[in-house]
């Protein structure tokens, strides 16, 4: 992810139009697309009601900014926050960066510190997986992530995920570049 933000941070999010998102279901959480106030909130350092203590997390920040960048990450296949149900509090969010380049999609996701061990990252993942391959053109299901983040691999192999390369990653807007896992979901049965 980037750590920029978007120039039109400062101005009132609108979401593009389009159908109500349905949301995903496990048995702990429920995946529900984020609102335009929900972003906006978020862009602002706002709190709302209902969200657990310690969300929005940094990478949050980082993601509601550069919603104006690319809607269609917003859009059915894109990204939601994580709800635990019997709180009925965002504790997280997932999500897709939508369009598939070539068929393969990637996905991202954090939980905030407070529910962390719990579970929910790997059953939201496995969720939303489950969901991207219905989406047309996806092909394959991708993550990467930094071999010093040894939590976030646990949560792909718990999600059913296999290390398929490691490398350089690309240069960011930075310049930086490093060394990276990348991390794949096999395909459903029959693909």
């Amino acid at each position: 992810m980037s750590s920029s933000t978007s120039a039109a941070s400062s101005e009132q999010f609108q979401a593009p139009a389009a159908e109500p998102i349905p949301d995903l279901s496990t048995d702990r959480l429920i995946l529900r697309a984020w609102t335009a106030a929900e972003v906006d909130a978020v862009v602002r350092g706002d709190r709302l009601a209902h969200w657990a203590a310690d969300f929005p997390a940094e990478g949050d920040h980082v993601i509601a900014g550069l919603f104006a960048e690319h809607p269609a990450w917003l859009g059915a296949h894109g990204h939601r926050q994580v709800v635990e149900r019997d709180s009925g509090l965002v504790v997280g969010s997932i999500g897709m960066f939508w369009p598939p380049s070539d068929g393969a999609l990637e996905i991202g996701y954090g939980i905030v510190e407070s529910r962390r061990g719990r579970g929910y990252a790997p059953e939201a993942v496995r969720a939303l997986t489950a969901f991207a391959f219905t989406a047309p053109g996806v092909q394959s299901v991708h993550a990467t992530v930094e071999p010093s983040n040894p939590p976030s691999i646990r949560v792909l192999e718990k999600a059913g995920f296999r290390l398929c390369d490691d490398g350089s990653s690309p240069a960011d807007e930075n310049g930086d570049g490093g060394v990276v896992l990348r991390y794949q979901a096999a395909p459903p049965a029959g693909r």
